[in-house]
């Protein structure tokens, strides 16, 4: 019970569909078994009204929001929905992104729309969402921030977007540590690398065309740690961690959660 008494917003908690479970169901579960209470947002109600029911129905407390993060007035009222249901937010875990998806390339085939959109959904959301939470944290003298940043951010990377929004996600947090530290606000970021995770894998058995055990192979090949890919539930435990109190001293921190693969060089 590590987060108990604690209040969570999750977003991101839906997932794509797939074999394996996504980062923000794996964090939303986690969380709730940690004792938190969990407001699990995403885009698709549906899918969050599933992951709060996978909670509810192991015995926790959680409930499903719909939230665009491209819209700064749903990332207000998803707030505003944790703040009145319970009465403060201690948690706020950021775990949304796009890449492929969303039509990134390299930087001389991305187009403008592309670009723009990717920014949009994992850069600036995450900014809007911590503009309407942070006020609450300061008030409550308390507070972590959580937000999923990747890999990319530091390593070489072909799509010019998703590396850009995710090392500047990095820089955003530090600057949030630095700025809210006084208020006994918290904030970090997760770096996952690669993860066998239904955003990840599926999506590039689509893009590639290749069967869901060739993309596997591939991308296990590429991690020094016993040669396979982390999964949504390291994400889930690294999350845990930053936003418990035994990281009461951790601020400002990109935790790096690759099997290795950042420290490869040579």
């Amino acid at each position: 019970m590590r987060l108990e008494n604690k209040t969570a917003i999750v977003v991101g908690a839906g997932q794509s569909p797939g074999e394996t479970t996504g980062n923000g169901r794996a964090t939303c579960l986690t969380f709730a078994r940690e004792g938190a209470r969990v407001l699990c947002a995403d885009r698709d109600l549906s899918g969050a009204e599933e992951t709060a029911t996978l909670i509810r129905e192991a015995g926790g407390t959680a409930i499903a929001v719909e939230a665009d993060v491209a819209s700064e007035a749903q990332l207000a009222a998803m707030v505003a929905r944790c703040q009145s249901e319970w009465g403060r937010i201690d948690i706020l875990h950021y775990n949304v992104g796009i890449s492929l998806a969303g039509g990134d390339a390299g930087v001389t085939e991305i187009t403008e729309d592309a670009f723009d959109r990717i920014m949009t959904i994992n850069l600036r959301g995450c900014v809007m969402a911590c503009k309407h939470a942070l006020p609450i944290m300061r008030e409550q003298g308390s507070g972590a921030i959580v937000n999923v940043s990747s890999l990319a951010a530091i390593e070489k990377n072909p799509l010019v977007a998703y590396k850009a929004s995710k090392a500047a996600m990095v820089a955003y947090t530090e600057q949030l540590a630095i700025q809210n530290a006084k208020y006994g606000v918290r904030a970090n970021a997760i770096l996952p690398g690669l993860l066998e995770t239904p955003m990840a894998v599926e999506t590039r058995m689509r893009e590639w065309g290749q069967t869901r055990e060739e993309v596997v192979a591939s991308r296990n090949a590429r991690i020094p740690l016993s040669n396979r890919m982390g999964t949504a539930w390291d994400v889930a435990n690294a999350a845990l961690y930053l936003a418990s109190d035994e990281a009461a001293f951790v601020t400002g921190i990109a935790l790096r959660l690759d099997g290795g693969a950042g420290v490869n060089v040579g």
